[in-house]
């Protein structure tokens, strides 16, 4: 099959974020997917890619496969927005939002999207007294996260004050503002939006990691370290609602293309919205391929839809 002249596409990936380095990987798998439709794809720096954005030579499409700040928090898609390029993924606001948890939250419960209880400590606050806030309104059993990062970057458990006050300090590193959410119990489910006639819910998939052990970021992106049980074994009802409320938080973001959006789903009840990723990785380990596969699209047509879709905006 002949290779596409047009559009020509530029893979942004790495910059200074704590998730640089997935971010290369992923944008390795996105380039080398794209290669095998267009004839024009380059793998950049997002350094490099800025500092040559203004030549006379620019891609007809960029695909950020960036994690983090500022590729994913709206920065990066602001100076896109600026220099008229377009792009595969979520705009400005729906990044930036999507990015600060303790505005993404707010904007789901506008839209009846079920969330976790919270408190937000402030830097400002001090340890001691954001303790006695997350006490009083939680107790101890908690969830500490920065409100900016990804990839599971920074969270930590509190179970008893010595271990919250240590997840608070260490959280504090990442971000003027922590949040800390009720401990939720159940499976650990994620769920791929795709925008392709209309927002679509891709086949639920639980996480499985070895006892003892969660989610984290050795086990995201580590093979054999987590198994991907697809399609997820929910009850029917329950199987449904978890895809509608993932909609449902896409929807409230305003996300567009893409978008993975991360839940606990208890024994019994609704499923809770944890977050929603709005580049999610595209790595060997990735899920969103995963459910890309399990909903019959292979990577290389999953990634070629992005291009199409971002380059039929810019018409």
């Amino acid at each position: 099959m002949a290779l596409k002249e047009t559009p020509s596409v530029a893979v942004v990936c790495g910059g200074p974020s704590a998730e640089a380095e997935v971010s290369r990987t992923s944008g390795r798998c996105v380039a080398e997917a794209l290669q095998t439709s267009y004839a024009n794809v380059s793998l950049v720096e997002l350094d490099d890619f800025i500092a040559g954005a203004q030549g006379a030579a620019r891609a007809d499409v960029v695909f950020p496969a960036l994690h983090g700040p500022p590729g994913e928090d709206g920065t990066f898609q602001g100076f896109l927005e600026m220099i008229g390029a377009p792009y595969v993924g979520c705009g400005v606001q729906a990044s930036a939002c999507g990015m600060d948890k303790v505005i993404a939250k707010q904007l789901f419960r506008t839209r009846g999207v079920p969330v976790a209880k919270e408190v937000v400590v402030y830097r400002s606050d001090g340890v001691q007294r954001g303790i006695e806030k997350v006490r009083s309104r939680l107790g101890e059993d908690v969830v500490v996260k920065p409100t900016n990062q990804g990839s599971a970057l920074g969270v930590l458990f509190g179970d008893d004050l010595t271990d919250l006050a240590g997840a608070i300090e260490a959280a504090l590193e990442y971000d003027e503002r922590v949040l800390v959410e009720e401990r939720l119990y159940g499976r650990e489910i994620t769920v791929a939006v795709l925008e392709r006639n209309g927002f679509e819910a891709l086949p639920v998939i639980e996480i499985v990691c070895p006892p003892g052990s969660w989610y984290d970021y050795e086990h995201r992106y580590t093979p054999g370290l987590s198994d991907h049980v697809m399609p997820a074994p929910l009850p029917e009802d329950q199987y449904r609602r978890t895809q509608e409320v993932s909609v449902m938080a896409f929807e409230a973001l305003g996300c567009r293309d893409i978008s993975r959006v991360d839940l606990v789903v208890p024994e019994v009840g609704e499923p809770i919205v944890l977050e929603v990723n709005t580049m999610p990785g595209m790595t060997p380990t990735s899920l969103y391929p995963d459910a890309a596969r399990g909903a019959g699209l292979s990577f290389e047509q999953l990634v070629a839809h992005f291009i199409e879709q971002a380059y039929a905006r810019s018409r």
